[in-house]
């Protein structure tokens, strides 16, 4: 008889009872304690009510009526205490005097904690508050300290109770441990893990946490040899960030003292002066998280490289004021900075031993000089910067790129307003949409996701890394601008192939800007071109080879057959003319022939050179009906005992009729030999056989159906469809129109 779909076949085990295990058929549709209570009657195990079924494996999770269903045949589970009976006895041995037991209850508890089952009767049961006050009386140390907080966060993790429900004597005894670096590897990792949590959780107690755990103790983690405990610290790091007030997070946009900021580090223990947002791109951080993380001796695990992602992504939102900024007119600084960006470009050519008066330009030079460095409002560059995205970041940047790169900033400008109107890379429009554009590769304001894991190695190894990027990408920018022998017209085209290099060499992950520099150098104009037509063949061949693209072709195809079988049958009622041959080429002698509109004729006869004779002037007929076939090459009766060059006979061919004679043809081409060979076929209702016809099948088959899937663009076709979905309970449906 066949099985039941309701019956799993398993094994239950009975732990310390020294009994054999049970093999069971568990049935799905009986009540979970009724079979609890069966397998307590196999082995004579007196109150069932107090059992329940546990996996066997380090899950250690209960069954229950709502995950019953997950079992599988070939599960091991054990018999064990119910959930609210196990959840009793460790409180009552936590409260207990006897340290063994406490010991035992406290490991116990650590590993199935993060049970929901357990969890709901161990907190109904006010276990939770118990185990945060033996952390805050300091009772606890070692070994059962770390079995406490394992199992705080686990049962914290299930969300039941609020994390500010937690007293500030809780937080500040785990920060202790923190700030202990003898402390223990599990207790200074779960205390980095709950202070986190309390961070991201709790906005009454972020204050008690930014002030108990200073980023040195957390930098010193981060050099930490056990990678749990370096991710635990830069996570901390990332949630102290990212729930900051906004005031502390606002970045400080005037040239901090590096000397100043490093003497600040060395206050062991003290609040720092600098904001939070100085903090997190401090040197001291990027560089230990370069030389310790990164570039450390073991590969980055995929939850450090979450919350590498976390710490750059908070990093360039930093940017994110500044973008959205838009420019003060009133603001004398920030229209210094475009003066300066002027006098960079064109006033160093002043003598500098100030013997001769540099002149004096009048508004009109300025006005000239601001068109050349490329802006579009150039009477008021001003107003260039309205704009929101990217706003006076934009700004920043092009001053940065002035004062840090003056040589390549003087050439970049002075080389395009050399160039003739129409042919420049205007520095301001492009700096601008670039500006914009790095801002959408690297997600700047965006908030970052679960389970985001893109970061770049190479925005560690610089003070100003992403100043230095934009340096580095402007200048692309106008390297790709003169291979490409660009035009005004063709500025978005420009766009979008330095997009596509800058993603190209981000993809491959640099370690330094030296070495992104060195990938843009890979990527030129020509060579993304060459990329660009590889990569859509592979795909045009992978999605060819797909099942529902090959079955959609197969159906197509009769009809692109039949599309080519008309177009040859138009041309030879069209018709050609044909030079004479018999034994040797008769010289200036042409025959025409073409078939006739209701394709039951083929009509022939004499004609002139580069005469298109109607079908009226042609005397000659053979009606479709008396053709019995047609040969081609050596076969033709006109090619047997024809000695000529070996060109002609591969052109030649014949139509064969009733009662022994032939029409003998030798096409001017091969292209006309393939068209009336294929035209002739079709009239016979014989196959087209020739490499012209296949061709022909294949161009427009292959536009056909690119044509038909182009609303699949970017979307991955699958091998095979998806499955049926089940037939509904019964049909007893109808809509009511009334």
């Amino acid at each position: 008889m066949p099985v039941s779909q309701d019956i799993v076949k398993l094994a239950i085990e009975f732990p310390g009872s020294g009994k054999m295990a049970q093999l069971v058929d568990f049935d799905q549709k009986k009540p979970l304690v009724a079979i609890i209570r069966d397998v307590c009657d196999v082995w004579q195990v007196p109150s069932s009510e107090q059992y329940a079924l546990q996996y066997s494996d380090n899950t250690q999770t209960y069954i229950t009526e709502k995950n019953r269903n997950e079992i599988k045949n070939g599960t091991v589970l054990k018999l064990t205490t119910s959930p609210s009976k196990t959840a009793a006895d460790i409180v009552l041995c936590m409260k207990g005097e006897d340290s063994v037991e406490k010991c035992k209850a406290l490991q116990k508890l650590a590993k199935i904690s993060a049970d929901v089952t357990f969890a709901s009767e161990f907190i109904s049961r006010d276990g939770v508050p118990l185990l945060a006050g033996m952390v805050e009386n300091g009772s606890e140390t070692g070994e059962n300290l770390a079995f406490i907080l394992t199992a705080f966060l686990e049962l914290m993790d299930h969300g039941v109770v609020s994390w500010d429900n937690l007293t500030p004597t809780f937080v500040k005894r785990v920060a202790t441990s923190v700030n202990r670096h003898s402390a223990d590897a599990t207790i200074l990792q779960k205390s980095l893990a709950i202070l986190e949590s309390i961070a991201l959780n709790s906005y009454e107690l972020y204050s008690l946490v930014s002030t108990e755990v200073t980023f040195g103790n957390l930098i010193s983690h981060i050099q930490s040899s056990n990678q749990e405990i370096q991710c635990n610290a830069v996570a901390l790091i990332n949630a102290l960030f990212l729930r900051a007030p906004e005031v502390k997070r606002k970045r400080a946009h005037s040239e901090a003292d590096l000397s100043d900021e490093e003497e600040c580090w060395q206050r062991n223990g003290s609040e720092l002066s600098i904001t939070l947002s100085d903090k997190l791109n401090a040197k001291q951080i990027r560089n230990v998280i370069l030389n310790h993380v990164i570039r450390g001796p073991r590969q980055v695990g995929t939850e450090m490289a979450h919350q590498l992602y976390v710490h750059q992504t908070l990093s360039f939102n930093l940017l994110e004021e500044r973008r959205m900024t838009k420019l003060d007119q009133n603001d004398q600084v920030l229209k210094d900075q475009i003066i300066e960006l002027r006098k960079v470009a064109f006033d160093n050519d002043q003598d500098l031993s100030g013997s001769i008066p540099p002149p004096r330009k009048t508004a009109e030079k300025y006005t000239r000089d601001y068109k050349k460095l490329g802006f579009t409002n150039y009477t008021n560059p001003a107003l260039d910067f309205l704009e929101t995205p990217p706003g006076v970041l934009a700004l920043d940047l092009m001053v940065y790129f002035a004062k840090y790169h003056a040589e390549s900033y003087t050439k970049l400008v002075l080389e395009n307003s050399c160039r003739q109107d129409g042919h420049e890379c205007a520095f301001g429009k492009s700096s601008i949409e670039l500006t914009k554009m790095l801002c959408k590769i690297l997600k700047v304001g965006e908030i970052p996701t679960e389970t985001g894991q893109e970061y770049y190695p190479m925005f560690y190894t610089h003070d100003h890394a992403f100043e230095e990027f934009f340096c580095i990408c402007i200048q692309l920018l106008n390297k790709t601008w003169k291979e490409m022998r660009a035009t005004h017209e063709d500025f978005n085209k420009v766009m979008d192939v330095v997009r596509d290099q800058i993603q190209r060499a981000l993809a491959e992950k640099p370690n330094s800007l030296e070495g992104f520099k060195t990938k843009l150098q890979g990527l030129s104009y020509a060579q993304i071109t060459k990329m660009r037509i590889q990569e859509r063949s592979n795909k045009e061949e992978w999605d060819s080879q797909a099942r529902p693209v090959c079955e959609l072709r197969e159906q197509i195809k009769p009809e692109i057959i039949n599309l080519v079988k008309q177009q040859r049958l138009n041309y030879l009622v069209e018709g050609t003319l044909f030079n004479k041959f018999t034994n040797r080429r008769v010289k200036d002698k042409f025959w025409y022939c073409r078939l006739s509109p209701n394709h039951k004729v083929l009509h022939y006869g004499d004609a002139e050179e580069n005469s298109n004779p109607p079908i009226e002037m042609l005397p000659e007929k053979i009606p479709i009906s008396e053709i019995k076939g047609i040969v081609t090459g050596k076969d033709c009766p006109h090619m047997k005992d024809f000695r000529r060059a070996k060109g002609v006979t591969t052109l030649a061919f014949a139509v064969l009729y009733d009662p022994d004679q032939s029409l003998d043809f030798v096409a001017p081409n091969e292209t006309l030999y393939s068209i009336w060979t294929d035209g002739i076929n079709a009239l016979l209702d014989k196959e087209m056989v020739s490499e012209e016809m296949k061709n022909d099948v294949e161009t427009l088959l292959s536009m056909d159906m690119k044509l038909r899937l182009l609303d699949t663009e970017n979307v991955p076709i699958p091998d095979k469809p998806p499955d049926m979905p089940p037939d509904p309970p019964n049909f007893d449906f109808c809509y009511d129109f009334s």
